[in-house]
């Protein structure tokens, strides 16, 4: 279904996006962050910190390592500022790089299961599926930001995957 190649690029995505919105969102004021935009998760940093804890419950599936709280309800405070969000997307984007470095082909094979607070029970899925949701909730998400930032007159980087630099 997929490989390990797919993860690699799909990390560098994630990566170069991410890069980008850091640095838009340090130049934002923090009522125009906070402000409810109408979004699933209300406003930017509601997003922006949906989608951390997101990456922070899905990587901690594939890599073992201690992951937040699976309740999606406490999702949009998970940072406390901006800037903590910042340095916690920094290191988040990392720890995937790191796993998508380190993934084989033989580590996408076969089923994972795992408890979804968003459903309360334990789900199997396939891996490579929990894979590519992994990278479609980001894309979804940043499509997201992407719109409010654009409604506020800003201009995001560009998303294109053909676009992006070699060197990410």
């Amino acid at each position: 279904m997929i490989t390990p190649a797919y993860c690699q690029t799909m990390a560098r995505y994630n990566a170069w996006q991410n890069n980008g919105l850091r640095a838009m969102i340090a130049e934002i004021d923090r009522d125009e962050l906070y402000r409810d935009r109408g979004a699933f998760f209300g406003s930017i940093m509601g997003t922006l910190n949906h989608l951390l804890w997101g990456d922070a419950i899905w990587i901690s599936r594939f890599d073992g390592a201690e992951g937040p709280d699976p309740s999606i309800k406490d999702s949009v405070e998970f940072t406390p500022t901006p800037a903590v969000w910042a340095a916690d997307r920094f290191r988040m984007d990392a720890r995937i790089t790191l796993w998508a470095q380190s993934v084989s082909a033989i580590d996408l094979v076969g089923d994972m299961t795992w408890f979804s607070g968003a459903i309360g029970r334990d789900v199997s899925k396939p891996i490579g599926l929990c894979v590519m949701q992994l990278f479609n909730h980001q894309t979804h998400h940043r499509g997201q930001i992407h719109a409010m930032l654009t409604a506020m007159g800003l201009r995001p980087n560009d998303t294109d995957l053909p676009f992006m630099p070699e060197d990410m």
